[in-house]
């Protein structure tokens, strides 16, 4: 199943939802009309109890070079960039809630609000070749909200230096800080995207879901709170259905079917 709205192309296929950013000669610039089509989007996933992994990709030359400076600048106005603010924050969380994992599929540059798309999602692999940045700061914009999702994936330090420079770094840097998590050869992008999906979808349906949310809600939280709120977590896992197939498959050594339950 797939559907193509020009901005944002959507296709689905043994649970796996791939969304594609298509306006590749604005190097898929985040226009109005692409947040409006991600958000939308992003909605229908977290609704769908059969999706079981997100790939983010993008058509062209850039993954995202940001927003699109060219519409904003038409409509010189604090309170429309605000709510183009507040909306792209909005996509940004609904990635963070989604109940199943995102993926970035990064071919080429991200750039700014780009890059914060890429911080964002729970894994990212790129292409040796693609570089990133948070270059606001080149035009006189520091890039405030990208850098919520940039000090949540890499340490502070080296955040801060590149929200401050606006300077570029390679993948193979983005890997080591952390921002992504592997850096590879253009044609094997797709292969190691596959692998990372294939392992996602080869476990339990419960166990990714209930992982994801507890993952994401116990970063915000105290040692103490976070183990509290784990021990709640993982013995409610243990009574799904799903955890009694996969230990007696363990024991009985074959490979478990899992049911979703």
């Amino acid at each position: 199943m797939s559907t193509d709205n020009s901005v944002l192309e959507t296709a689905k296929a043994d649970g796996v939802v791939t969304l594609t950013l298509n306006r590749p000669d604005q190097f898929n610039a985040l226009s109005e009309e692409m947040l409006d089509a991600l958000e939308a989007a992003l909605a229908a996933v977290a609704q769908d109890e059969s999706a079981r992994c997100v790939v983010l990709a993008a058509n062209g030359r850039a993954f995202c070079a940001g927003h699109d400076l060219k519409q904003m600048r038409s409509k010189p106005d604090q309170g429309y960039y605000e709510a183009l603010f507040t909306q792209c924050g909005r996509v940004m969380q609904s990635i963070v809630a989604l109940p199943v994992p995102v993926i970035a599929k990064v071919q080429g540059m991200a750039t700014a609000a780009g890059c914060q798309l890429v911080a964002t999602c729970d894994l990212a692999v790129a292409a040796d070749t693609a570089k990133f940045a948070v270059s606001g700061i080149n035009v006189g914009l520091f890039c405030s909200t990208p850098a919520v999702a940039l000090t949540r994936s890499i340490p502070i330090k080296q955040a801060f230096e590149m929200l401050v420079t606006g300077r570029f770094i390679s993948a193979q840097d983005a890997a080591a800080r952390g921002l992504i998590n592997h850096a590879v050869p253009p044609d094997q992008l797709d292969a190691q995207v596959d692998d990372l999906v294939q392992a996602i979808c080869s476990k339990s349906p419960v166990a990714v879901r209930t992982g994801k949310s507890m993952y994401q809600r116990q970063r915000a939280m105290g040692l103490a709170e976070a183990y509290d709120y784990a021990g709640t977590v993982m013995a409610c896992n243990m009574m799904a259905e799903d955890v009694c197939e996969g230990i007696d498959a363990f024991m009985q050594k074959r490979h478990p079917v899992w049911k979703g339950r």
